[in-house]
C-alpha cells in the first residue's frame, strides 16, 4: 500500500483538490437549483408519498439537484426495491449501499431525504477515493509520477463530474474499477477479481472491465441478478412481499410501467431462450440498439458527445501510430527496449496497451449502440484513458510544464516536477491550478483541453441539476 502513504505529497494534493472540487460542486448545484426553475422533463418521477417535514424541505432545497434523471431510479430502488420492470436496468450495489447508510440518519426524515443525504456523502467520499486510485494506477502503469499526478487532478474536474456528485453509481464504479485495475497491476489477483466483481454490481459495463482478468466471476453475479428479475416479473404473484401504494400503481397505469408480481401477460423477454431483462429494457423503454440513434434530430446530442469522441479517437490513433508493431501483435511480443529492460514509459508505453483497447471498445460501442450523449460519463467513469491522454498532451506540448526533472517525454523536452508551494510544507504545486492562473500564456491546445473539462464540469451542474437534458 505504499502509494497510499501519507508521506506522498502528490497523493495528499490529489485528495485535497478532489475534495475541494466535490464540495464546490455540491455548493454550486444547490445555488443553481435555487436560482433556476426546474425543466418539466418527460422522465421517471414517482410521486412523493407522505407530508414532508421542515428538514425534508431543507434537504430537498440543498440536495434536490442530485436526484434528477436516472438518480430517481436509484433512489426509488433503494426505497421500494425493483417494483417496476424498467428499474431492472439499474444494478443493485449502489441502491443497497444507500439503503444501508440511510439507517444512520434520524427516522423523522422521509426515506427519500435519508437516501439523498446518503448519496451525497457516499459519492463525495468515493469520488475522492477514485481520484486517489487513479493516481496510484497511473504511477503503476505510466511510471511517470508527474503524468499520473496531472491525470488525477484532471479527474477531479471530470466532464462527467455532475454524475460523480449526483445519486448515480458513477463514483462507486470509478473507485472500484480503478482500484481493481491498480491491484491487478500489483499482481493482487484475488483482490482485483473481488473489486471487478463488485464493480459489475454497480454498472453493467463492469462486466467488460472484468474482462481484464476475471470475466466469469462477474458474469455469475450478473446471472444471479437476471434470475431475480425473472422470478419477480415472469412469475406473477411471486416475489413481491409488499403492498404497492395506490399512487405508484396509478403511475404505472399512466406510464405503462410493468409492476413486479402482478397478474397479466408475461413480458416478451421471459419467453426468450436466454431471458435477459437488461437488453430487453434498453430496447423497449429507451430504444437502445445498433445505429438506432443515427437520426437527424439527434444531431445536438452527437455534438454534445463530439469532444469526448474526438479525444478518445485521438488517443487510440496516437497510441497505434506510435506502437504499430506492438498493437499488431496485441502486446504479446516484447519490443527491443523491453528486452533490454528499459520499456517506454508514459501514455505510449506498452503497459497502457490494454487500457487503450478497453477505452476504444467502449467508445465504439457507445457511439454506435447507445444514446450517444452518455458517452462523456460512460468513458469518464470507466476508463483512465480520458485522463491519461490529456495529461500526456499537456506535458508534451505545454511549455509552462517544462523544467528539469525525471519525467521525460518522447520529444526530449523535460517536464516540470511538482515543487513545494506556499500552500504548506511539502505540498506540491497543483499543475491544473497553475495553468488556470496563467490562462493567457498557455497554448491553444491546453486551453481546449482545460476548456472542455471546465465547461462540461460547470454546465453539468447547471443543466442536469435542473432536469435539463445533459450527458
Amino acid at each position: 500500500m505504499e502509494l497510499w502513504s501519507r508521506e506522498d505529497p502528490q497523493l495528499r494534493e490529489v485528495v485535497w483538490f478532489a475534495g475541494r472540487c466535490r464540495a464546490l460542486a455540491l455548493l454550486l448545484q444547490a445555488v443553481f437549483n435555487l436560482l433556476i426553475p426546474d425543466h418539466s422533463a418527460d422522465a421517471f418521477s414517482p410521486p412523493r408519498l407522505g407530508a414532508p417535514g421542515p428538514w425534508d424541505t431543507l434537504l430537498e432545497r440543498l440536495l434536490g439537484g442530485l436526484g434528477r434523471w436516472d438518480a430517481e431510479h436509484f433512489l426509488f430502488i433503494a426505497e421500494r426495491g425493483y417494483l417496476f420492470e424498467h428499474n431492472c436496468a439499474f444494478l443493485p450495489l449502489f441502491p443497497l449501499s444507500l439503503r444501508a447508510l440511510a439507517c444512520l440518519w434520524p427516522p423523522q426524515l422521509r426515506p427519500r431525504s435519508r437516501l439523498l443525504l446518503s448519496a451525497a456523502l457516499l459519492n463525495s467520499l468515493l469520488s475522492v477515493l477514485a481520484a486517489a486510485a487513479l493516481y496510484a494506477l497511473g504511477r503503476a502503469v505510466l511510471r511517470r509520477r508527474g503524468e499520473a499526478f496531472l491525470a488525477a487532478l484532471l479527474f477531479s474536474l471530470s466532464p462527467a463530474s455532475v454524475f460523480m456528485a449526483a445519486a448515480y453509481s458513477e463514483s462507486m464504479f470509478a473507485f472500484l474499477a480503478f482500484s481493481a485495475m491498480w491491484q491487478l497491476e500489483k499482481g493482487q489477483s484475488w483482490l482485483s477479481g473481488l473489486l471487478f466483481s463488485l464493480a459489475s454490481g454497480a454498472r453493467a459495463n463492469g462486466l467488460i472491465n472484468a474482462g481484464f482478468f476475471l470475466y466469469s466471476r462477474g458474469k455469475g453475479f450478473a446471472l444471479q441478478l437476471q434470475y431475480y428479475a425473472y422470478v419477480r416479473f415472469c412469475s406473477p404473484g411471486m416475489g413481491l412481499g409488499q403492498t404497492v401504494p395506490e399512487p405508484l400503481l396509478q403511475l404505472a397505469r399512466d406510464k405503462g410501467y410493468r409492476v413486479a408480481g402482478m397478474d397479466g401477460a408475461k413480458p416478451p423477454w421471459c419467453s426468450q431462450r436466454f431471458p435477459v431483462v437488461y437488453s430487453y429494457i434498453q430496447d423497449t423503454y429507451w430504444n437502445v440498439g445498433f445505429l438506432r440513434y443515427f437520426e437527424l434530430r439527434q444531431l445536438p446530442n452527437f455534438l454534445l458527445a463530439l469532444p469526448v469522441t474526438l479525444l478518445g479517437s485521438w488517443a487510440a490513433w496516437t497510441y497505434v501510430s506510435t506502437n504499430p508493431r506492438h498493437c499488431l501483435t496485441l502486446g504479446l511480443e516484447r519490443s527491443k527496449s523491453e528486452e533490454k529492460g528499459k520499456p517506454r514509459d508514459g501514455f505510449c508505453g506498452p503497459a497502457a496497451f490494454v487500457y487503450v483497447v478497453h477505452a476504444t471498445a467502449l467508445l465504439a460501442f457507445g457511439f454506435s449502440c447507445m444514446h450517444v450523449q452518455v458517452l462523456t460519463r460512460f468513458l469518464g467513469s470507466s476508463s483512465p484513458i480520458l485522463y491519461w491522454f490529456p495529461a500526456h498532451l499537456l506535458q508534451e506540448h505545454e511549455p509552462l510544464l517544462w523544467s528539469t526533472g525525471t519525467d521525460n517525454p518522447a520529444s526530449g523536452k523535460p517536464l516540470l516536477r511538482a515543487s513545494p508551494s506556499s500552500c504548506g510544507k511539502g505540498t506540491p504545486d497543483n499543475l491544473v491550478v497553475r495553468l488556470l492562473l496563467n490562462w493567457r500564456l498557455i497554448t491553444p491546445l491546453s486551453k481546449s483541453i482545460l476548456g472542455f473539462f471546465l465547461c462540461y464540469w460547470l454546465l453539468g451542474l447547471i443543466l442536469h441539476c435542473n432536469f435539463f437534458p445533459w450527458t
